[in-house]
Parts: structure tokens; C-alpha cells; sequence
């Protein structure tokens, strides 16, 4: 049992929640909470921590057989957990790692068990700074039936807490990128023959109608400035969300997810 908060595995763990420099130099990420930990693939989970009353319960208990971990008295836990009421078990998860092909491959696609195998549907996000934004499009992408998200460097980190509590374990399944060259990254899909559409305030035909069926990627913009003009600009054709009364846009969660349906229900037909 660890007893100490000078515990080197406690302090790591604080490191771990509070910056991002630590993540991506260790090439771990803190996942909290009772789905998180058991739906992280087990080759993946480097370590695994439980409070002690998260003991006491058997149906918890069953959860984790099978799983080295470590206890830490109730007290010390709720210290190390970024939610202010942790479920009594977190665990450190080694990152997953994506190419930029391993997005439209087919082959990951069909692995997956998708529908539209080897269609690209993707995602891509320039600026998004809100974890729960990002953390709801990577869970809506899953159910909407999206291929893979790309983001810029400048998007929120992806292995944020609270992203990752907003993913719903959909971040463990979701094919991701992070490009250090988001224009670059761009021209690759158009090479590849994924049309690139961007929800923008200045789009002259409504989501619901270019052609979907074909492989597509779609860039949505950060939640107060939206798309620079250069990526806007890489765009083969802007959309927009048709709005009613005095709203000139929408969440920009809520609006990748009604692109991302538009896309299932038009490839369901």
C-alpha cells in the first residue's frame, strides 16, 4: 500500500495530470474512473491504483482481477484524481500512436469491424481549445462512423483529463492525428482523393448538399475564432449550417456532429 504523497509513483502521477510536456515525454496518460480503466486495451495499461474502499465492493473487486495494482488510503487518492469525486481507480495508459495513413487505410477500417470500410470519413480540427469539445467529438466520431480525427498542434491536448473523460473510452478506439503541419497534412488527403469541405459562416450550399458517399474530410474551426483563412481557403467547398432567429453559429462539437451524421445517413442509404 502507498501511504506517503511523497511517494515517487504519487508525485508521477500528479505530474501526469497537470502537464502535457510530461505526457508526451513519458508517452503516458492518467485515465480515471471504472469504464476508462476497463475499457483501456490491457497490453496498454502500465499501471493500475485503487482506493481502498473501492476494495470493499465485490463487484469491484471482479472488475479488476487478472490486473497488478497498487492500494492508496481514500484520503491520498482523492489528491491525485483530477475529478472532484474519483470512483476509486485510475490507472496510467501508455499512448496509442497514429500515422497520418493510418487513417484512410482500409485495412484499419476493416480491423475495426466499420461500416464503409476503407472510406475515409474524417474529421479535422484547427484551434479547438475546450477538452470537453474535443473529448465530444472523438466520442461522436466513433458513433457517427468517422475514420479518423486529425488536429493541429494548437487544438487542446488530446490526452487532457477532462478530454479524456469526455471521450467515454471512445479515445481507446478512435484513430487520431496530430499534425505538426495542419496545410501539409491537408494536401496529403487531397492526394489521396478525400474531398475537404469546412463548416464556415460564408458557405454558399448547405451541409446536407454535396455528396457525401465518396470519402470525405471535414475541418471545423476554433469555438470563438473559427477557421484561419489559409486553412479555410484549402477548403474544395464551404458549408454552412442553415440557422433560424438571432444564432449565427452553433457548439463546435454540436456542429461537427450534425456533418458527421449528415455523412452516416446519407452512406446508410
Amino acid at each position: 500500500m502507498i501511504t506517503s504523497s511523497a511517494n515517487p509513483q504519487i508525485k508521477r502521477i500528479l505530474q501526469l495530470n497537470k502537464k502535457a510536456k510530461t505526457r508526451y515525454e513519458q508517452r503516458v496518460f492518467v485515465a480515471e474512473g471504472i469504464k476508462m480503466c476497463m475499457e483501456a486495451p490491457k497490453e496498454q495499461v502500465e499501471a493500475m491504483y485503487v482506493s481502498e474502499s473501492f476494495l470493499q465492493e465485490e463487484s469491484r473487486r471482479e472488475k479488476i482481477q487478472g490486473y497488478s495494482f497498487e492500494v492508496i488510503p481514500d484520503s491520498l487518492f482523492r489528491t491525485v484524481c483530477d475529478t472532484k469525486t474519483p470512483q476509486g481507480i485510475l490507472c496510467l495508459v501508455k499512448m496509442p500512436e497514429y500515422r497520418l495513413e493510418d487513417l484512410w487505410k482500409p485495412a484499419r477500417a476493416c480491423r475495426e469491424g466499420r461500416e464503409n470500410r476503407g472510406n475515409p470519413h474524417l474529421l479535422i480540427l484547427e484551434g479547438i481549445q475546450d477538452p470537453g469539445n474535443l473529448g465530444t467529438m472523438i466520442r461522436t466520431g466513433e458513433g457517427a462512423g468517422a475514420t479518423g480525427i486529425i488536429m493541429d498542434k494548437n487544438t487542446v491536448d488530446i490526452f487532457h483529463p477532462k478530454t479524456i473523460r469526455a471521450t467515454m473510452g471512445s479515445l481507446y478506439r478512435m484513430p487520431f492525428y496530430i499534425a505538426p503541419d495542419l496545410p501539409g497534412a491537408i494536401l496529403s488527403l487531397k492526394e489521396q482523393g478525400i474531398s475537404i469541405y469546412a463548416a464556415h459562416l460564408e458557405g454558399d450550399m448547405a451541409y446536407h448538399q454535396p455528396d457525401y458517399r465518396k470519402p470525405a474530410g471535414f475541418l471545423i474551426g476554433n469555438e470563438g475564432n473559427g477557421l484561419s483563412r489559409e486553412t479555410a481557403g484549402m477548403a474544395d467547398t464551404l458549408i454552412r449550417i442553415p440557422m433560424d432567429g438571432q444564432v449565427e453559429s452553433l457548439n463546435a462539437a454540436v456542429a461537427a456532429a450534425v456533418l458527421m451524421y449528415e455523412v452516416r445517413r446519407q452512406r446508410d442509404r
